[in-house]
């Protein structure tokens, strides 16, 4: 990508105040984009904003908890006042929860875990679906995780979840092949985050990669000449998956 390539283009970054989410944010502000970031952390978000600054841009600062649903639907409203348009959702929060067996694993825990993998993820596209189709390329992606896939006793919830979403952004690219919108997902691999410090605390974490490094290809994938669709980036390998039949 040049410098600007997603000048003056709205994108939506979730979990933007720490990890993958902070350092996408930063790296689409950085190409020109205006971010909308979305975290609970207000004091994260405004560590974000002063990083953007820093390079002469400006994002818009959403501080609220993704299972507030009814929020959600707000800021599709006040998007839609403000910019009329969506150019791009990066669905990047996510809910590790215990791990555990499935037969003890809390019942609040484990809908706290959907809330915020699945229901969140598709309560924002109800939110900025219409949003999406007013841009000349509406560009969608959600994070997933080979948990969806490997079925690992004990992360029975998280694998679920990641596998629902895995199946709710595929069923949304299918449902908009005849439109100007696109949705993919991207499993990162394990990365140097706090979630994967708590699933692993015994790993090193200066051996795994740092969420800077994923950035450039999720703001990649905002960009309008990406015309895939309904697949899977896997970026420890550096390439695409396509899933099912």
């Amino acid at each position: 990508m040049s410098n600007k390539d997603l000048k003056d283009r709205i994108i939506v970054v979730t979990g933007a105040s720490r990890g993958i989410g902070y350092h996408t944010a930063l790296a689409a502000a950085a190409a020109g984009a205006h971010v909308i970031a979305i975290a609970r952390t207000i004091g994260a978000l405004e560590e974000l904003d002063d990083q953007i600054r820093g390079i002469g841009e400006r994002a818009t600062l959403v501080p609220f908890d993704l299972t507030d649903f009814d929020a959600i639907d707000r800021l599709g409203a006040a998007l839609y006042e403000r910019w009329g348009r969506v150019d791009g959702l990066i669905g990047n929060a996510g809910e590790l929860g215990a791990i555990t067996p499935l037969g003890h694993m809390n019942v609040k825990e484990w809908d706290k875990i959907f809330a915020v993998n699945v229901t969140a993820n598709w309560r924002l596209i109800r939110s900025l679906d219409p949003l999406l189709k007013k841009s000349d390329a509406g560009r969608s992606v959600f994070l997933s995780s080979n948990a969806a896939h490997s079925c690992k006793p004990y992360w029975g919830a998280y694998s679920a979840s990641k596998a629902a979403l895995e199946v709710l952004a595929r069923t949304y690219a299918n449902e908009n092949m005849e439109t100007n919108i696109t949705c993919n997902l991207v499993n990162p691999g394990a990365m140097r985050t706090a979630m994967r410090a708590k699933a692993m605390p015994g790993e090193d974490p200066e051996t795994l990669p740092h969420p800077s490094e994923i950035a450039p290809t999720l703001v990649h994938l905002m960009m309008p000449e990406i015309l895939e669709t309904g697949m899977l980036f896997d970026f420890p390998r550096g390439d695409w998956i396509e899933l099912g039949n």
